[in-house]
């Protein structure tokens, strides 16, 4: 998209009701959004399809934790020390900034990852090309770059005794409950538990509109696997292409993407874990269904410097809006290090028992020394013997497989890849092309005419097809071209027009939002017509 149709889509959310600045009427407030009819009913639908790829087909459980936590779960976790970003302040103005962003986007820099970068190497940077406050313009070679934690504090109860944090991810609410969780699944591994919901990030400089939010939405999977035994499912996704953007691809100077299936890219090498690759194929095929335009789509692996505290590989799917790559999601191997952590801060046991087929002999040396003898005599009085025990078991700590998603940024990814203009009988029309599945509203049912029982007729058609679980919006104001054109530019996919025929042999016009075209379909025949189009079970042209 070009800037000019970035703006165009930004008024088009705004106008429709997709989302728009919170509290305008008091100046606003940088980083949080609020979602209108059009785009609560788009996230929802988005998650849902989420839930039901990640969570119910690959039998997961999912929980709904708190968004506020004692401060001793983030001392545990590392996100008292660890979650921070860049950040330099200029000393004109008093505005703060995000310091490797300003790096990144400097037109003499080709910097894509100033994050991965120490901060004093980042300063240097801005010295280097003479970057300015984007507020005041004044100069910030000498301004030092610090770290900012990005959690928000609070206290959990009266005073300041009990501190705690919004959280900054979901996944510790999984982790620090983990024990009751691994009941919950029999001890049995691997399993998985999921959670959708808010998340808080003290953002310094947000900007882009939902692609980088101080209150966002996260679906995260943690998914629990014992590391010696449990191998990924690979032959579920061996041919899906991934296209890949590796580390020593990122560092060549002629690097580029690489297309690789699962399997290939396992047996290559490229991708280390072949949990991370099952995952990476399984969401390829997901992110395709949810509207992400594949060619503007890519998986690429951190760099050393940029990984997470926890992590000992990460990718992440990033998506190309405006002419940048943005992340949609995380795909990261975290190894067991929350439940060590969380281990080693409470007083639980973050193991799973894991029971042999059958019990298991196994010897073990012991030492019972003989007091009065040690010293020059204790050679053959040291009590040293080798005894005998039966185990029916061992404990296990699971390593963990998390791929993490943006759903603010999903939505975003979602609309900026269906905005679409053309031109239909000479006037140029502007629509969202959107996966019949996740648009806000499925149908749109219209009468030609508000009069000769036309529009009784079309109330009955609207209330059968939500009858049936349909999203249905009725509209019977103004041109009937004009109401096409209301739909399409918040994704309806189809449009039902009841006109005089409809009263002569009771069909209907369906009219298909991308091509235009238009179909006859008899009444009785909507709703099960509707719901296969919108399921893909079948194709308009099949009508």
């Amino acid at each position: 998209m070009s800037e000019r149709e970035t703006d165009r889509l930004t008024e088009l959310a705004k106008r429709r009701g997709f989302f728009t600045g919170t509290a305008a009427a008091y100046g606003g407030v940088a980083g949080f959004y609020t979602y209108g009819p059009q785009g609560a009913a788009l996230k929802d639908n988005l998650e849902g399809a989420w839930r039901d790829r990640f969570v119910t087909r690959e039998g997961h459980m999912e929980i709904d934790a708190p968004t506020v936590m004692p401060e001793a779960v983030f001392e545990a976790s590392g996100h008292l020390e660890t979650f921070n970003d860049m950040l330099v302040e200029c000393a004109e103005c008093g505005e703060s900034h995000r310091a490797d962003h300003l790096v990144e986007d400097h037109p003499d820099s080709d910097v894509e990852d100033a994050e991965a970068l120490p901060n004093a190497e980042v300063a240097d940077l801005i010295a280097e090309f003479g970057i300015t406050c984007p507020a005041c313009g004044a100069p910030l070679a000498d301004e030092p770059v610090e770290d900012f934690n990005l959690m928000f504090a609070t206290n959990i109860g009266p005073g300041d005794s009990s501190p705690g944090y919004l959280r900054p991810e979901t996944a510790q609410g999984i982790f620090v409950e983990f024990p009751q969780f691994a009941e919950y699944a029999r001890n049995q591994l691997p399993f998985g538990v999921a959670q959708i919901g808010r998340a808080y990030r003290n953002e310094i400089s947000p900007r882009k509109g939902l692609l980088r939010l101080r209150e966002l939405t996260q679906a995260e999977l943690e998914h629990f696997v014992d590391p010696e035994d449990d191998e990924a499912p690979i032959d579920r996704v061996a041919d899906v292409v991934l296209p890949l953007y590796s580390v020593p691809q990122q560092k060549a100077d002629d690097g580029e993407l690489q297309e690789l299936t699962v399997r290939e890219a396992v047996e290559e090498g490229v991708v280390e874990s072949d949990w991370i690759a099952f995952y990476l194929g399984l969401s390829k095929r997901w992110y395709a269904r949810a509207g992400v335009d594949m060619d503007r789509f890519r998986y690429r692996q951190h760099l050393p410097g940029e990984l997470s505290h926890y992590a000992s590989d990460c990718w992440d799917a990033e998506s190309e809006i405006d002419g940048g790559w943005h992340e949609l999601t995380g795909f990261a191997y975290r190894g067991s290090y929350d439940i060590d952590k969380h281990a080693e801060y409470s007083d639980e046991d973050y193991t799973v028992f894991k029971q042999y087929d059958e019990p298991i002999t196994v010897e073990r040396p012991t030492v019972d020394p003989d007091m009065s003898y040690l010293g020059p005599e204790f050679g053959e009085h040291t009590g040293f013997t080798i005894e005998e025990s039966t185990e029916s078991g061992e404990h296990v700590r699971p390593h963990i497989v998390e791929p993490s998603f943006g759903v603010d940024r999903l939505v975003y990814t979602v609309l900026a890849h269906a905005y679409s203009q053309d031109e239909v009988d000479g006037e140029e029309r502007t629509y969202l092309s959107l996966p019949a599945a996740v648009a806000p509203t499925t149908v749109g049912v219209f009468p030609l005419m508000d009069r000769d029982g036309l529009n009784d007729r079309a109330y009955e058609v609207a209330r059968t097809l939500r009858d049936a679980g349909l999203a249905v919006t009725y509209d019977d104001s103004g041109a009937i071209g004009r109401r096409y054109r209301r739909q399409d530019e918040v994704g309806t996919p189809f449009c039902v027009t009841v006109d005089y025929d409809t009263l002569e042999d009771d069909t209907v016009t369906v009219r298909e939002r991308d091509s235009t075209a238009q179909k006859r379909v008899p009444v009785p025949e909507l709703p099960d017509t509707i719901g296969a189009l919108r399921d893909d079970d079948r194709s308009f042209e099949d009508l």
